[in-house]
């Protein structure tokens, strides 16, 4: 049973239990809505162009109000912050279900809301990672970082196919309403949160407080080093953008782009359920920084492959990869960090998971414009693994990491 994701956190906490399940809904909604406006888009322009700007329309803000949100994190209570963020999150659903019911759609209201929650949702996010640490048992945070995954994995592979059926029998502001709902449910659960007010003396947000979270980053080889990490992942290695691409040049059937897009997140979903183990290991930077190699040499393996069912296969041990990796950085990021530094390295943490995917894909698509995608897709695992290969021999704290409290409870 151990091998099976560890549900402890959900009975050693109340609070975390019913966070868990607020958050769960949420994202849920989250997924609907963002078929829903890609839907609306379309149908008011017809335009790809139009369809893109949704991206810079949600990534500007979030990656704005994220740093932002680092800073008052250190400097408020945090629960208020996210129950502030979240409240905002509900209007923006609940006009974004006005103007597609009343039939008041156009494009800069659309973009403009969409906007406004991503920069909501950027400002709460860091306040809100800082959650499961102060929630649980030291030893049980990787466990629940892994219950998060998990549900946000099931939202990624549930939601698309949902919101697909809602749009099309009722319309997007079906979706839109639903969204709503759910965030209500995520009210709930932050609203009985205990008080969340940083530990130790709060700093004043502003441009001294970033500088200073910047500063700690430079005078911490575990955390810095766990952030690496996700940048050699996801900036030279990103496969997304060549998917298309190998789909038609390689394997030449219309259906095996949405396997290719499938295969990741059933690997990250299996991977998840079977997370206990990793979640117990002893030494959570080496089980990072090995399955973050994993994850390159599945995608340099992918991009070699012959067989679409071989790719399939390359691909989910890629995403499964990338799970245990997820899990077990955001775990060393909270546990290294201390409290009062929290919201700014959480901030820092979700710029480089909101941007980084967007370069590596944008980097994939230039090096395979030069050559091929195959050649961006081995190059880029390579390079990602010889990358950690050179921080796990340059960073003996962040391999070596383990926590006190673990070995205590062992």
């Amino acid at each position: 049973m151990k091998l099976l994701v560890d549900i402890r956190p959900l009975r050693a906490s109340t609070a975390f239990r019913r966070l868990w399940i607020g958050t769960t809904a949420s994202t849920l909604g989250g997924q609907l809505t963002v078929v829903a406006v890609l839907t609306q888009v379309w149908q008011l322009t017809q335009s790809t162009v139009a369809v893109g700007a949704i991206g810079i329309a949600q990534a500007v803000p979030m990656v704005v109000f994220g740093l932002l949100g680092g800073t008052l994190a250190d400097s408020v209570d945090r629960r208020r912050l996210v129950l502030l963020t979240t409240v905002g999150q509900i209007v923006t659903a609940v006009l974004l279900a006005a103007q597609a019911l009343l039939g008041l759609a156009s494009l800069p209201v659309v973009l403009g809301l969409v906007s406004a929650q991503a920069a909501c949702g950027g400002l709460g996010a860091p306040a809100r990672k800082t959650f499961a640490v102060r929630l649980l048992p030291e030893h049980l945070v990787r466990a629940g970082i892994a219950l998060n995954h998990l549900s946000f994995q099931a939202a990624m592979l549930i939601g698309p196919a949902l919101a697909g059926v809602i749009t099309a029998q009722w319309g997007a502001g079906t979706c839109y309403v639903i969204d709503a709902a759910t965030f209500a449910v995520g009210l709930y659960g932050v609203f009985l949160l205990p008080s969340m007010r940083p530990e130790g003396q709060p700093g004043r947000p502003g441009l001294r407080a970033a500088w200073e979270g910047l500063r700690f980053l430079g005078k911490q080889p575990v955390v810095r080093g766990a952030l690496l990490t996700d940048v050699f992942a996801t900036v030279l290695a990103m496969p997304i953008a060549l998917f298309p691409a190998i789909a038609d040049e390689r394997f030449g059937r219309p259906e095996s782009l949405g396997f290719l897009l499938s295969a990741i997140a059933v690997g990250g979903i299996l991977a998840g359920t079977a997370s206990g183990v990793v979640t117990r290991a002893r030494r959570p930077g080496a089980v990072m920084l090995a399955a973050a190699g994993t994850w390159g040499v599945g995608l340099a393996c992918f991009g070699l492959s012959p067989s679409l069912w071989l790719g399939l296969v390359c691909l989910a041990v890629a995403g499964a990869a990338d799970t245990i990796s997820v899990i077990s950085r955001g775990a060393i990021v909270q546990i290294a960090t201390p409290d009062a530094y929290r919201g700014r390295v959480g901030a820092v943490e979700h710029i480089i998971g909101v941007s980084g995917p967007d370069i590596g894909n944008f980097r994939g698509g230039l090096v395979a414009g030069v050559s091929t995608p195959a050649f961006a897709l081995v190059s880029g695992g390579l390079l990602c693994v010889l990358s950690l290969a050179a921080l796990t021999v340059a960073n003996k704290p962040l391999r070596g990491f383990a926590t006190a409290e673990e070995a205590v409870a062992r």
